[in-house]
């Protein structure tokens, strides 16, 4: 990003992009349908099962299918897992940005790996998924692996936050250096189209699962997290509180999941998508993540683009920094929450 100071206070800042960018649309109207779901993992890695949930919603609009009871309860526990996996990443390179060095990212991470054990489990990758598919998942949960979820929502993630919190919510550096810091208020946030934690932490109780929800997220009782300082701190606290829904919705999830088949129809190889538009998104861990798709019935897209979270809930930066100083701009775009390869693309 180019900056302009005086002295050690932001008067104007610019983000720089598009030094990682890499085709990803253009390649995407290259693909097969079926092809672009691993590509969708590469977007935002850390979130490569959300990245599969908004693009299977996308192609299936369009092919008028739905997944079987199973999958769509499968679907929810990876996706709910994901925001997880995000969150305590989130606060543990926030807190690296504050100074704390690499202490706190070690114990998130701990927890981060025990979630992607389950992860390389059900699709045999721990990073890049590619799990969904149109009309379901690529296969079914192994044995055991349903029961090592239920201990971690029932038991060991709940506890692990309650730690995370003794140890960070009060803590005098990281109160002092995120409080009133990196404010953005209900109206710029709605003004420069933010979604996510950034949008409900400036006090604005929107999220997709319950404004618009979809697969079956209608079914479970959870709370939208908001917050309404708009600062980094309540940055950090919108995403404690999104843990604590995440393990709820799964508590849910894993008791209710009932048995049966993990996809509508036959395995997919060559993919029949007719000719038309759709736009599928999901709340992601960053926000909504969105997949618009213009078929003209060949095997790949007429048109295929990316709503990124993290590129939109980038472009208030400037504003957010103005009057800070230097230091908090690392402390701000942390609180943020980009990842470059969906930034760039």
């Amino acid at each position: 990003m180019a900056a302009k100071v005086d002295g050690e206070t932001i008067v104007g800042l610019k983000p720089v992009m598009g030094y990682l960018h890499r085709n990803h649309e253009k390649i995407g109207e290259r693909n097969t349908y079926l092809l672009n779901m691993p590509f969708t993992d590469r977007l935002d890695y850390f979130c490569s099962m959300s990245n599969n949930f908004g693009y299977a919603l996308a192609v299936e609009k369009l092919m008028g299918i739905k997944p079987p009871e199973r999958a769509e309860y499968i679907r929810v526990i990876m996706a709910e897992l994901t925001r997880i996996v995000n969150h305590v990443s989130t606060i543990g390179f926030l807190l690296n940005d504050l100074g704390a060095y690499f202490t706190p990212i070690l114990y998130a991470f701990e927890e981060r790996e025990l979630i992607l054990d389950i992860f390389e489990a059900v699709s045999g990758s721990r990073m890049m998924c590619n799990y969904f598919r149109f009309g379901g998942v690529a296969r079914d949960l192994p044995a055991g692996t349903l029961d090592k979820i239920r201990d971690l929502v029932f038991e060991r993630l709940s506890r692990k936050i309650d730690e995370l919190e003794l140890y960070l919510t009060n803590n005098e550096i990281l109160r002092h250096r995120s409080e009133g810091v990196g404010v953005l208020t209900p109206e710029q946030a709605l003004a420069y189209s933010t979604t996510g934690p950034v949008l409900r932490a400036s006090g604005v109780p929107y999220d997709l699962r319950r404004a618009d929800p979809y697969g079956i997220y209608d079914r479970f009782d959870f709370d939208v997290a908001v917050r309404y300082h708009g600062d980094v701190y309540d940055r950090y606290l919108v995403r404690i509180d999104e843990i604590r829904q995440s393990i709820r919705i799964l508590q849910q999830a894993v008791k209710d999941i009932p048995e049966g088949p993990i996809q509508e129809g036959k395995p997919q190889y060559q993919v029949r998508v007719p000719a038309g538009e759709s736009y599928g998104r999901v709340e992601g861990p960053k926000g909504e993540l969105g997949f618009y798709i213009v078929s003209t019935g060949k095997p790949n897209p007429w048109r295929y683009h990316v709503r990124a979270p993290s590129f939109i809930n980038l472009t208030p930066l400037e504003l957010m920094c103005i009057g800070q100083k230097v230091a908090d701009v690392v402390v701000i775009l942390g609180s943020i929450d980009i990842v470059l390869g969906e930034t760039d693309r």
